[in-house]
């Protein structure tokens, strides 16, 4: 573009990326997903309309559960556009600020799913550790205030983002490593000083996802205390049963975002191929399989969707 790297200059578009190597093919890749976003967006709206619905259902692990489904859809419709566009219309372009805004609400969404499988862990600790206090500890206007603090939390901490973005002079280029935006990959195309941003995105990532993940880990390992003295072996898999789906779910969350993160602060000399590979994991790995997995491993809620698939003349 003829800028020298003294130059200050904030592109008007960024390109966006798909596969590196089968840009051919991207056309037939947009195949399955258009039906991974199907799943997703039926999967987590099911979930939401059965929990509604269900009134057997309204308690504090299903309202929870209610809370994770529609961060997912929330997460999967913010990258929906781009992603289409790129891999179904061979359209790489995004205009700066809608890249910035979009960047804004998947790192909001994400550090709201973070705090609500927090929220989760903390449901069955209660419910196995202290089972007596469980409805004095959870009340509704508690886990409404969960809700509320999880969303007030993932906005306040990432609105710095786009901004302290803002400031940044851009010189090394337009092209992301993604099919959408993602702070670390639209800050490594910025020339000058980024250590405020770098020391801003490992404080948040340290306050939100680490801060999670330990309470977590602790609230099982409590359980697992618990459970271990619980004298009948019926009784310890029936305990631990009711946490199974839980522990999938942060692992399909955590495990993904975990090694982009890794990737993108180490990995100079990995492959692109890689790169984009975790980067769809995380991007789509948990809204697809969240209700897959409730519904598989949850009787209360196979149950009910089977009832309310039966009331509509559909029978599985």
């Amino acid at each position: 573009m003829g800028l020298t790297n003294n130059s200050w200059f904030q592109p008007p578009t960024l390109l966006l990326t798909g596969i590196p190597g089968l840009e051919a093919q991207q056309t037939w890749i947009s195949i399955p997903l258009c039906v991974m976003y199907l799943i997703a967006l039926l999967g987590n709206c099911t979930i939401l309309f059965v929990i509604k619905a269900t009134s057997s259902l309204h308690e504090p692990q299903y309202i929870f559960l209610s809370m994770l489904a529609a961060t997912d859809v929330s997460l999967s419709l913010s990258t929906l556009p781009t992603v289409l566009k790129v891999f179904l219309l061979n359209h790489r372009d995004i205009e700066f600020h809608s890249c910035l805004t979009q960047m804004f609400f998947i790192h909001t969404f994400s550090s709201m799913e973070s705090a609500i499988l927090l929220a989760m862990a903390y449901d069955r600790f209660v419910a196995i550790c202290n089972p007596l206090h469980y409805p004095v500890v959870l009340t509704p206007p508690r886990i409404i205030g969960m809700g509320i603090a999880a969303t007030v939390r993932g906005v306040v901490l990432m609105v710095p983002l786009p901004i302290l973005l803002k400031q940044l002079s851009f010189c090394k280029g337009v092209t992301l490593s993604h099919c959408y935006c993602y702070h670390p990959d639209v800050m490594k195309l910025a020339c000058g000083p980024v250590r405020v941003n770098t020391i801003y995105g490992l404080s948040l990532v340290l306050c939100s996802f680490g801060v999670d993940s330990v309470f977590i880990v602790m609230s099982y390992i409590l359980i697992l205390k618990t459970v271990l003295g619980i004298a009948s072996e019926d009784g310890q898999l029936k305990a631990l049963n009711t946490c199974v789906s839980h522990m999938f779910t942060v692992c399909i969350f955590y495990v993904p975002l975990i090694v982009l993160a890794l990737i993108h602060r180490f990995g100079t000399f990995t492959s692109p191929l890689l790169h984009v590979s975790m980067a769809n994991l995380f991007l789509f790995l948990t809204p697809v399989l969240n209700p897959l997995v409730y519904s598989l491993k949850t009787k209360q809620i196979r149950f009910a969707v089977n009832n309310m698939f039966k009331g509509r003349g559909i029978l599985f």
